[in-house]
C-alpha cells in the first residue's frame, strides 16, 4: 500500500521549512516590538472547553478525539444503539483538537489568573485544526500565529493591533488592505430591522458575501428566519459606498434608534481617529458586511487581503468582552488578532517574494579529495561555525563533480575545495557558485565574508 497523508494536510520540505520560518520569525520579532510574551498550549483541549464557542457552524468543524482504552466499555446497549452522532460523540469522546489558539488563551488565562500581570500581552505561534473541506487557501492542519492583549478596554490595543498588522506586511513585502467592522453596529443592524434574536445567522451569512455573492446571501437569511422587509431592509447596508467617514455618516443615521449600535459607531469613529494620528500608512476599509462569523466577538473585527493575489483573508481578529467568562472570570476584555502562517506561504509564493537565501541555508560546503584534507576541512569548519557561518564538510571522499553537484542542487553558494596544494599554503580554494569566480582564500578572509 502506498504511504499517504490525510487530505487538507501537507509535509514540509527543507527548503519550505526555511521559507516557514522566515514567516514565523518576522510576525515573532514584530510581537515582541510591541512587548508581546509568547505561550504555549496543548494541541487537544477538554471538548468542554471548545463547544459552543464558535457557533454551530465551528462546533461541527471540531475534530473530536476517541477516548482511550475500550470506549465501548462505558456504553450499554441502548447507548450503542443511539443513531444521533452528537448524542453518541459526547459519550465516547471527551477531548477534541483545538481549533483556534483564543479559545484556549482565555482558559489559560482563567487558570493562571494568579501568576498574570493586567494588562496581559502574549503571542502564540501553533497549528490549530479544522473538519474542513480542503481547497486552495484552506487546510484541516494549519499554524496560526496569534497576538491578544486581554484585561483593558483600551482602544490603543486595537490601534498596536493594525501598527502590528502594518509593520509585519511591510517586512514581508505584502501589499495588504485591512477591512474593519464593529460587532456593536451588527447588533444595532439586526436591531434595527426586528431581528434581534437572528444576529448570530444574520452575522453568519453576510460574512459569506465575497464568497457566495448576494443573491446567495439573502436565500440564506430567508432561509434563517428573517423576513423578506427586513432581507429588504439590508440592502443598502449591504451595498453602502463611499470613503469611512461618510459610511460612518449612513450608518449612524439608520441606526439612530439603537443605543448598541450607535456605541458601535462612535467607537469606530474613534478608532479610524487614533490611526489617523498614528499616521498609519496600511490602507483601511470600513466594511459593514465584514461579520467574522465567531461568536465571542463583541467590538472592533479585523479581516486583513492581499491586494495582488486572490486569496481569502490572511489575517483576522477583533475584540471580545467576556470570552473568560464561560470559565468563570467574567468582565474581562481582550482584543487580538490571527496571521495565517499557511495562507501567507501561499501569498508569498505566488507573488515570488520569499528570500533568494534564507538563514537556515549552508553557505559554504568544503569539498574534500581524501582524509587528510577532510581532516584540514573539519578543523576551518569548526571555526567558521564558531562566528556563526552554517558549514557543511562533505562527509565521503568522491569524486569532485558528485560533491559540486550536491552543492549546485542545494542553492549552496559558496564552495571550499580542499586539496594538497590548498594545505600547503594553510588556505582553500574558494568558488562562488553564482558567479563561477574562484580564489584562494585564508581563514581570516573567509570569515570576513560571511560577517554582514
Amino acid at each position: 500500500m502506498k504511504p499517504s497523508i490525510p487530505k487538507g494536510t501537507r509535509d514540509f520540505s527543507p527548503v519550505e521549512m526555511a521559507r516557514r520560518n522566515y514567516i514565523f520569525n518576522t510576525i515573532r520579532s514584530v510581537f515582541c516590538l510591541y512587548g508581546f510574551q509568547q505561550i504555549e498550549t496543548p494541541a487537544m483541549e477538554n471538548l468542554s472547553t471548545l463547544m459552543g464557542k464558535y457557533g454551530e457552524e465551528g462546533d461541527k468543524l471540531l475534530f473530536k478525539i476517541l477516548n482511550s482504552g475500550d470506549w465501548k466499555a462505558a456504553l450499554d446497549d441502548e447507548q450503542l444503539e443511539l443513531h444521533t452522532s452528537n448524542q453518541l460523540t459526547s459519550k465516547i469522546s471527551e477531548k477534541g483538537l483545538r481549533y483556534d489558539l483564543t479559545v484556549p488563551f482565555a482558559r489559560f488565562v482563567v487558570q493562571n489568573r494568579d501568576k498574570l500581570q493586567f494588562p496581559f500581552r502574549r503571542y502564540q505561534i501553533q497549528p490549530v485544526w479544522r473538519a474542513d473541506r480542503p481547497q486552495k487557501g484552506r487546510y484541516r492542519e494549519f499554524y496560526q500565529c496569534d497576538v491578544d492583549v486581554i484585561g483593558t478596554k483600551s482602544l490603543v490595543s486595537e490601534l498596536e493591533l493594525v501598527q502590528i498588522v502594518e509593520e509585519v506586511y511591510k517586512r514581508l513585502g505584502i501589499n495588504v488592505c485591512l477591512k474593519l467592522n464593529n460587532r456593536k453596529i451588527l447588533a444595532g443592524i439586526a436591531e434595527v430591522i426586528g431581528a434581534p434574536e437572528l444576529l448570530v445567522d444574520i452575522t453568519v451569512a453576510i460574512d459569506k458575501l465575497d464568497k457566495i455573492g448576494l443573491e446567495k446571501v439573502n436565500a440564506e437569511l430567508l432561509d434563517k428566519g428573517l423576513s423578506a422587509r427586513s432581507v429588504e431592509q439590508l440592502q443598502p447596508i449591504l451595498s453602502l459606498s463611499g470613503t469611512n467617514e461618510e459610511k460612518l455618516t449612513t450608518i449612524a443615521e439608520v441606526l439612530a434608534s439603537s443605543q448598541v449600535g450607535m456605541l458601535g459607531v462612535e467607537e469606530t469613529r474613534q478608532l479610524l481617529g487614533l490611526i489617523a494620528h498614528a499616521e498609519v500608512k496600511l490602507p483601511v476599509e470600513l466594511d459593514l458586511t465584514l461579520a467574522r462569523g465567531l461568536n465571542y466577538y463583541t467590538g472592533a473585527i479585523f479581516e486583513v487581503k492581499a491586494l495582488d493575489v486572490e486569496m481569502g483573508s490572511i489575517t483576522g481578529g477583533g475584540r471580545y468582552d467576556n470570552l473568560t467568562g464561560i470559565f468563570g472570570m467574567p468582565d474581562v476584555s481582550g482584543v487580538g488578532i490571527s496571521f495565517g502562517a499557511d495562507r501567507i506561504y501561499d501569498v508569498l509564493t505566488e507573488l515570488d517574494l520569499f528570500p533568494k537565501h534564507t538563514t537556515e541555508q549552508t553557505q559554504v560546503l568544503f569539498v574534500v579529495f581524501g582524509e587528510n584534507e577532510q581532516q584540514y576541512a573539519l578543523t576551518w569548519a569548526k571555526q567558521l561555525r564558531s562566528v556563526g557561518v552554517n558549514t557543511e564538510v562533505y562527509p565521503d571522499v568522491v569524486k569532485m563533480k558528485k560533491q559540486m553537484s550536491y552543492a549546485n542542487d542545494k542553492n549552496i553558494p559558496f564552495v571550499a575545495v580542499v586539496g594538497s596544494d590548498e594545505m600547503a599554503q594553510n588556505k582553500v580554494m574558494l568558488k562562488n557558485m553564482l558567479t563561477g569566480e574562484q580564489q584562494l582564500t585564508d581563514l581570516h578572509d573567509l570569515c570576513l565574508l560571511f560577517k554582514d
